[in-house]
């Protein structure tokens, strides 16, 4: 432990206490030394380690860090703050009163440039990767440790284990990545192409630079000491542009997929760890198609897969999911042999209009077995939606910066149980030499209200949706599937104006059970989803959208689009419908 490390006896929501060895210092292979938190027992151990590095601040309180989420924390899931005084609660990140009574140490660690600890803040970076590395196998050798790490957290902690487990450090037992995609550039960059620069410069300004290593602007304070989160170092702000990556200028100088993105991107077939894969309907646009590709494509033979409803900020901490996360870390950590290989290979939770849970189902694959791929055409004719292709050819044209086209299904006439993913083939035509295409899945109740779902950032966030960037269309044939196109995103295909496109969509996973007399709607536009008639800043997309004016310029992607289906344009979208329907 360095010389500035302090040491501090907590107490736990249960009575008991942890000590908290504050501010230590983990050595990295080029001699930097990264500061870290390590919680633990009061009694001498040894003990499995469950880790997270982040730029987040390691002493932030997540009340600080994200004000809503905890106020929907308190509000939503009181049963957290039953377990815990949740008073060293950072946002993303274990709760450590929760863990360490159970006999686990939480070490969580600045990542370099960012809270306390000082170097060069290049975020999910190959450098990044190997700091990481480096306290993982330190970690797995200290006289506190068993030798076994896992690795838990949300998003950018969850995203990051995908690439860790790539690169197999010794000491890594086991990954539960909670909701973190897996591909840098169709997941976190670029959906369909398209730069998601709603998340991104929000995330980036908001999340990373005001907890820059020495920015004297930081808001934010350490739990513990309620001294300034950046240390007490203060760079002006030449000293902070000339000691961080320019994270947004990188996504921009890279609109195709190679190289950039790939060293930031995990080897799928390397992973072979045991996995608790956890994925929330709630992360429409960042994290949901990654998470559950993901697990598919690790060659793990011990993985699991959860795809669940709501905020996965506020599902990660529920009692009853923290049993769940205990369980897999018990049998892999500590070597307990309870009933967790006994655990069902899959579980997907199936939400209601209502946006409740109907039921979960338990299978052994993803997509589920007996899925029943159920085609339903487009009529640009009347805008309906429709079980056969219209015998006649038509087309509809539209202002892809406005509403664009709603093709509407029949009030159903029966029950209908979607769970999977879904895709969509269009034929489009440009006015310019691109365009971009904004598919929304929407649905309407008996009474034709709209049925909206509580997510991450999103209040009301519709059944699903997808991306794609029409000169990116190129399909890559040895990773596409039925059910998912893979989009190689290694070339743009310009279009000519007037001329008509084939194009396959993916369509982010979903499900919902229909009662009869509900409706379905597929929005076609050529901008983000938003309801107009809502004035606040979450009003269908949450903040991830599409907008940067360098990824889409106007005299581009402001025209007019044209959507042809019929006979000799068979448009259509696939659901997923299970055998309940």
């Amino acid at each position: 432990m360095s010389n500035l490390a302090t040491i501090h006896e907590l107490m736990m929501k249960s009575g008991g206490s942890m000590v908290l060895e504050k501010d230590i210092d983990v050595p990295m292979r080029d001699g930097v030394q990264l500061k870290a938190n390590l919680y633990r027992p009061t009694r001498s151990g040894p003990y499995p380690v469950l880790l997270s590095l982040g730029p987040y601040g390691k002493d932030v309180h997540l009340s600080e860090f994200m004000p809503g989420a905890w106020v929907e924390l308190q509000k939503r899931c009181p049963e957290i703050l039953e377990h815990s005084t949740c008073k060293h609660l950072v946002f993303e990140t274990a709760d450590p009163e929760v863990w360490v009574k159970d006999g686990y140490i939480v070490l969580k660690v600045d990542s370099r440039g960012s809270g306390k600890s000082a170097g060069f803040l290049d975020v999910n970076s190959p450098a990044e990767f190997k700091d990481l590395f480096d306290v993982i196998e330190w970690a797995g050798v200290q006289a506190w440790s068993n030798g076994h790490v896992g690795l838990l957290g949300i998003s950018y902690y969850a995203a990051g284990q995908w690439m860790m487990a790539s690169l197999k450090p010794p000491h890594l037992s086991a990954i539960l990545p909670w909701q973190g995609g897996s591909d840098f550039y169709r997941d976190r960059s670029r959906q369909g192409g398209i730069f998601g620069s709603g998340f991104a410069v929000r995330w980036w300004n908001r999340s990373v630079l005001r907890n820059q290593f020495g920015n004297p602007e930081c808001p934010f304070k350490d739990i513990v000491t309620q001294e300034r989160n950046t240390g007490p170092t203060s760079l002006t702000p030449t000293q902070l542009t000339e000691n961080r990556v320019d994270y947004i200028g990188h996504i921009l100088n890279h609109p195709l997929d190679g190289p950039f993105y790939r060293e930031r991107s995990p080897i799928f077939e390397n992973i072979d760890v045991p996995a608790l894969v956890v994925a929330n309907y709630g992360g429409l646009g960042l994290h949901l198609r990654g998470t559950i590709e993901g697990f598919n494509q690790i060659a793990s033979k011990n993985k699991w897969l959860k795809v669940q409803a709501g905020s996965y900020f506020l599902t990660f901490l529920q009692p009853q999911n923290v049993a769940l996360q205990k369980r897999f870390f018990d049998h892999y950590l500590k070597g307990i042999q309870n009933d967790w290989p006994a655990e069902p290979r899959v579980e997907v939770a199936v939400r209601s209009i209502k946006d409740t849970v109907t039921r979960e189902i338990r299978a052994q694959n993803w997509p589920l077995e007996g899925t029943r791929w159920s085609m339903l055409y487009l009529n640009a004719a009347d805008l309906s939606l429709n079980k056969k292709p219209s015998i006649d050819s038509n087309f509809q044209e539209y202002d892809t910066m406005g509403e664009g086209l709603c093709f509407t299904l029949p009030p159903l006439a029966q029950d209908m149980e979607l769970a999977g993913p879904a895709t969509a083939k269009l034929f489009v035509a440009s006015q310019t030499q691109d365009m971009d295409l904004f598919l929304t899945l929407r649905v309407f109740n008996q009474d034709q209200q709209e049925v909206t779902f509580f997510g991450a950032t999103e209040p009301k966030s519709p059944l699903s949706m997808g991306w794609l960037r029409v000169s990116q269309r190129k399909i890559d044939p040895a990773k596409t599937l039925p059910h998912r196109p893979f989009h190689s995103h290694d070339e743009s295909q310009l279009l000519k104006p007037g001329k008509i496109y084939e194009v396959d969509v993916e369509i982010w996973p979903l499900s919902l059970f229909l009662p009869k007399g509900c409706t379905l709607v597929l929005q076609v536009q050529g901008r983000d989803f938003e309801r107009m008639n809502e004035t606040t800043e979450q009003r269908g997309s949450g903040w991830f959208l599409h907008n940067h004016p360098a990824d889409r310029p106007a005299d581009v992607f402001a025209t007019q689009g044209r959507l042809y289906t019929g006979k000799d344009w068979p448009s259509y979208v696939m659901l997923p419908m299970t055998d309940a329907s």
